[in-house]
């Protein structure tokens, strides 16, 4: 156990050594570097870019199913106006007492005609 002993730094080489030392510890983690920040950034541009791409080619299918659907329904709609129109004359010719065609069509063919 032979140390020599050693006086302490003077104030401006304390300074310097703590200088040299901080910038030690930016420059070792690989990280916070000069040069690896600018490809890291544009490696995770890249990726950010990729997965914009995925997502528009998704909603672009997604669209185009909509598109078809829209038509679908459309088409929908007028069935149903269709039917509820339909249903609406019925329910008229039943109030005011009328029959349909498909009840004349049946008295017709018996031959015993109750209106005379």
């Amino acid at each position: 156990m032979n140390r020599q002993y050693q006086p302490l730094p003077s104030s401006t080489t304390a300074t310097m050594l703590s200088q040299s030392a901080a910038t030690a510890n930016f420059h070792s983690r690989p990280s916070t570097e000069p040069s690896t920040i600018k490809p890291r950034q544009m490696s995770h541009l890249h990726s950010q870019l990729a997965q914009l791409q995925a997502n528009l080619s998704d909603l672009e299918s997604l669209l185009r199913v909509t598109a078809v659907q829209a038509d679908y329904i459309k088409r929908l709609g007028g069935l149903q106006g269709a039917l509820f129109l339909a249903a609406g004359r019925v329910f008229e010719r039943d109030a005011l007492g009328e029959k349909s065609p498909a009840k004349q069509g049946q008295q017709g063919d018996d031959g015993a005609d109750v209106s005379r």
